[in-house]
């Protein structure tokens, strides 16, 4: 109990004062946000490792619980979001972006943090919703205060169109869950998932969470805020952007409507899959011609989602596994690529492909290296990590297991299940065959050829990552230009962060395992 609320406190303690503390130095607020993320990565760590948990009333009356624990879906995305943070606190010391006080850029980070890491620890659905909204209106600020200065009127949109969006995904995932509330009488995520829904009520409350969620995903067509908000943002926001807050979207798909409501999610599951393919394709052909190499990084996160949008789409135990390796994958390069990006942003002044620029390999040949990587993870290299999850999309697309075991998707224990080993977690409320994921199979018959078609599109898609991460490569890293001076390579601040998302890229591509067990076992 103690390491939880350790995790989730030390970050809110620390990041609420900076948030008053206008006249801090940036080295001394700095300092605290710095500790304040250790800590918390070093509780949330122990905390995994002991298999913590809290379970204690909050509003009874409402049968609203403090409920927090881990399983193997939650565990991997918790340590994901606790190390990202460290190393956007850790790189705001080097390179703090203008805007306001350094205490208020460290205390916005804190408080990201903290939202996202409650979400991945709740096993309650109202405190799901609360957790998940704490995060926004503190990278809504990133954005406005913070973001690029060269347009002022350009970051004021970017900021406008963030909040309507995801105003409009909350509005309709809290619908859902008001929906769930309704049919079990509690809040608690196991206790809903042992509920009988209607079909018809089932399938109307997986529409509203899978939209609602599809906007913070997010999921084609509902992407248009993301990329505006990643061009404006400053590096660390736009890095826990991509890392931390796209994948709270993904996880929230897998724990509601997948879990909660499988009978409606099944007959939708097709839908998503096709939007998903759709997403790949776009974001793909975008990246052929996008100038903006931040806005380039932003649309190669919506193909990227597409594929995780394919797996799930899949409704099946692969698909799952392979939503999960492909959700971890992107955070670590997409983080790796907008500190790179960010940097060269930071060093040029813009990032426009358009201007021909001297070789990165030869100018700054550490940038070089990072970004040649980060490339190269974003194509589905094989030996790095996005490798796995959209190499068993494709299979999972191509070959549904529909009617099989399915991993366990409902917050609570793994216990062996599936693709899963066992599960750090203690929790009761195992679905049985019938009553959870698996009961939405036997309502609908899976769409083989659509999804094998979808599976081919998808493979195009794959193409096109490979055409524009080489089309990047060509003009940055080859460069047309004779190389200048050779000072102002990666910080001490940007070789700590990028060797730490390099080895982990390297590591998740060759034992995939290490995030998910049940992989290659």
């Amino acid at each position: 109990m103690g390491l939880i609320l350790t995790a989730l406190l030390a970050p809110a303690l620390v990041g609420f004062p900076l948030l008053l503390a206008r006249r801090l130095s940036a080295s001394v607020a700095g300092a605290l946000a710095l500790g304040a993320a250790a800590v918390a990565l070093v509780a949330t760590i122990a905390a995994l490792a002991r298999g913590a948990r809290v379970d204690e009333p909050w509003l009874p009356d409402l049968g609203v619980s403090l409920t927090f624990g881990a399983d193997q879906i939650s565990g991997p995305l918790l340590i994901l979001t606790a190390a990202i943070s460290v190393l956007v606190v850790l790189h705001g010391q080097r390179h703090l972006p203008p805007g306001g006080p350094p205490a208020l850029y460290f205390g916005l980070l804190l408080i990201v943090e903290t939202g996202a890491l409650a979400t991945f620890w709740t096993g309650d659905l109202v405190v799901f919703f609360v957790a998940f909204e704490i995060v926004l209106i503190p990278m809504w600020v990133l954005i406005h205060r913070f973001g690029d200065n060269h347009d002022p009127a350009a970051r004021r949109e970017a900021a406008l169109r963030f909040v309507l969006f995801t105003a409009l995904g909350s509005s309709l995932m809290l619908a859902g869950i008001l929906g769930l509330l309704a049919q079990a009488g509690s809040s608690s995520m196991a206790t809903v998932a042992t509920v009988t829904i209607p079909s018809g009520t089932s399938l109307g409350l997986a529409l509203l969470l899978v939209i609602g969620l599809g906007v913070k995903v997010p999921l084609f067509p509902l992407h248009s805020w993301l990329p505006p908000a990643h061009t404006i943002a400053p590096t660390g926001g736009s890095v826990l952007l991509a890392a931390i807050l796209l994948k709270m979207g993904t996880y929230g798909l897998i724990r509601l409507p997948v879990a909660l409501t499988p009978a409606g999610f099944a007959r939708l599951a097709p839908v998503l899959a096709a939007f998903g393919v759709a997403g790949i394709v776009w974001g793909g052909l975008v990246c052929l011609i996008e100038r903006d190499l931040k806005r380039l990084i932003a649309y190669s996160s919506v193909a990227h989602m597409g594929f995780v949008a394919l797996a799930l789409g899949t409704n099946s135990a692969l698909g799952l596994q392979a939503a999960l390796l492909a959700n971890i994958a992107h955070g670590v390069i997409a983080a790796l690529l907008f500190f790179v990006v960010g940097g060269l942003k930071e060093r040029w002044g813009s990032v426009d492909l358009a201007v021909v620029r001297p070789a990165l390999r030869e100018t700054w040949p550490g940038l070089g290296f990072a970004l040649i990587t980060g490339l190269a993870g974003s194509l589905a290299l094989p030996g790095l990590a996005s490798f796995w999850g959209e190499f068993l999309a494709l299979t999972a697309a191509w070959n549904p297991a529909y009617g099989t075991a399915a991993p366990y998707a409902v917050w609570g224990p793994a216990e062996a299940v599936g693709w899963f080993g066992d599960s750090p977690a203690d929790a009761p409320g195992l679905v049985q065959p019938g009553s959870g994921w698996d009961a939405g199979w036997v309502a609908w018959v899976p769409p083989t050829g659509f999804l094998r078609t979808l599976t081919i599109v998808a493979a195009f898609g794959a193409v096109l990552a490979a055409a524009y991460s080489l089309r990047v490569a060509r003009l940055v890293w080859a460069g047309d230009a004779a190389p200048r001076d050779r000072a102002g390579d990666l910080t001490w601040a940007e070789w700590v962060v990028a060797t730490v998302l390099m080895l982990a890229i390297v590591t998740l591509g060759l034992v995939p395992y290490v995030a998910y067990p049940g992989v290659g076992s």
